[in-house]
């Protein structure tokens, strides 16, 4: 090759460097208002602490939108509990029934089935869900041969936000995580059930607790690790609760002689009255505004798995209309609405730091060829951008209840697909708990099917007698 046609590949090689770096500036500059600083994450962690402070107090609790509902759980786990349950777990489009023996030594024994649960059950009559429930409880224990045990004690672990005066009632006060039957809003879930559950003669069950998949997370933790304080779900959505003293929380009316209870915050609502509009973008505003739930759940919007994939897409089809990757083209799958789901912000960001194996091979499964590393490299820091900012808003809130906790050693039990899944959402969590806390030791424990096992185990801690249970649990993880 002559000297003039080296020249010549050299200024071309330069000048698209140049035109690749210009456009990695931009799409950093798009990204901007993802990432959070320690000034952000203090001024929402103040808001958040403060409606925590309102949601405890009995004349404001109706205005926060941190409900901190009282679950009336009081009872923690010993790890001695001993038995035999029965769990239903509903999952978005399938649930499982599983069997749950806890043993000594905190150990436990499962197995389990699959069933089906259609859309249309999801948007169907309350009735038509809680009957597709009872019917598959009949079926697995008929299966098993126990349908015939008389007043079999049951708990129900239901992953919505619930009003409750006792253990074993619970008011549904709204639908999330894309439910939306009719009929159950604003009644006893419990009643609902057993309802449902009466239908079917023969089938002896009541329901002695109700609980949400947070507190399960918890209570499951606690049996392995008595320091666990808080139980944390990220995943299709996202929910908190913690122990807090009952001196704090001004409308406790049950058991003082003990010192605490688990509050759930139901923290997904925050938000909803423009508490976080400083760190709202335009990508979670055309969310909200395409959800079947426009202006509820607000910060579950930011960080859940059920909208992530949604963020991506939005940002990704924004870059290629701004001519920042796919040299301008708009891939077809980037058009469609919920097209791109969360794990494949997980599988973007699972490559190994220079490398874009999965990525690409990620891309060609949703119909893009003949991407450039720059194109990879900007997609890259779009999911980075969008999953740290999740992990790192959950880790300010995390830090807002270990600041109230006057304890040195603190366990956070945590389960749901978005922190099992993510290649990096765990070390995300510890790092900034950790920078944003001082002075605690502060330790982040993964959940074994918290929503089985914590159920069985709370009922476990509430009978203390070594006999069989059985445990349902309704829970929208995936």
């Amino acid at each position: 090759m002559d000297d003039e046609n080296q020249n010549e590949n050299f200024c071309n090689g330069s000048l698209n460097t140049l035109i690749s770096w210009q456009k990695h500036l931009k799409v950093r500059q798009m990204c901007q208002k993802f990432v959070m600083n320690n000034k952000k994450l203090t001024v929402f962690m103040n808001v958040l602490s403060n409606l925590i402070d309102l949601g405890l107090k009995k004349e404001t609790h109706d205005t926060s939108t941190i409900r901190c509902f009282q679950t009336y759980a009081q009872d923690i786990p010993t790890g001695n509990e001993q038995g035999r349950y029965i769990a239903l777990d509903l999952g978005g489009s399938n649930f499982r029934v599983l069997n749950i023996e806890l043993d000594v030594g905190r150990q436990f024994r499962m197995d389990q089935e699959t069933f089906s649960c259609s859309k249309q059950l999801m948007a169907g009559s309350g009735e038509e869900l809680f009957d597709y429930i009872a019917q598959c409880l009949k079926d697995f224990l008929t299966k098993r041969k126990l349908e015939s045990e008389i007043n079999l004690p049951l708990g129900f672990t239901f992953s919505f936000p619930i009003y409750q005066s006792r253990l074993d009632s619970a008011i549904l006060t709204n639908w999330t995580k894309g439910f939306t039957c009719d009929g159950v809003v604003g009644n006893d879930v419990v009643k609902l059930l057993n309802r449902s559950i009466a239908k079917h003669s023969g089938l002896n069950i009541k329901v002695c607790v109700i609980l949400n998949d947070t507190v399960g997370t918890l209570m499951s933790c606690a049996w392995k690790d008595p320091n666990t304080k808080i139980g944390l779900i990220i995943g299709t959505g996202t929910n908190c609760c913690y122990l807090e003293k009952i001196d704090r929380i001004e409308m406790f009316d049950g058991d003082s002689s003990k010192e605490e209870m688990v509050i759930n915050l139901e923290w997904g609502a925050f938000g909803d009255k423009g508490e976080l509009d400083d760190i709202i973008t335009k990508y979670d505003k055309t969310v909200n505004r395409n959800s079947v739930n426009p202006n509820q759940q607000t910060f579950e919007k930011m960080v859940s798995g059920m909208y992530l994939g949604e963020l991506f897409r939005l940002l990704l089809l924004d870059m290629a209309k701004n001519n920042l990757i796919f040299d301008g083209h708009v891939p077809e799958i980037l058009l469609v609405p919920q097209s791109i789901t969360t794990n494949v912000i997980s599988t973007v960001e699972s490559d190994v730091p220079e490398t874009y194996t999965l990525s690409r091979q990620c891309l060609q499964k949703l119909g893009i060829e003949n991407v450039t590393e720059s194109d990879l490299l900007n997609i890259r820091y779009a999911a980075h951008c969008i999953s740290r900012r999740s992990a790192e808003l959950v880790a300010a809130g995390l830090a807002v209840l270990l600041e109230r906790m006057n304890e040195e050693n603190i366990t956070i039990g945590v389960d749901g697909s978005v922190y099992r899944l993510h290649p990096y959402y765990h070390q995300i969590l510890v790092n900034k708990v950790n920078e944003l806390v001082k002075g605690k030791s502060i330790k982040i424990m993964l959940s074994e099917d918290g929503s089985g096992r914590g159920a069985a185990v709370l009922a476990a801690a509430l009978n203390q007698v070594h006999c069989i249970y059985f445990v349902v649990i309704l829970n929208l993880e995936l």
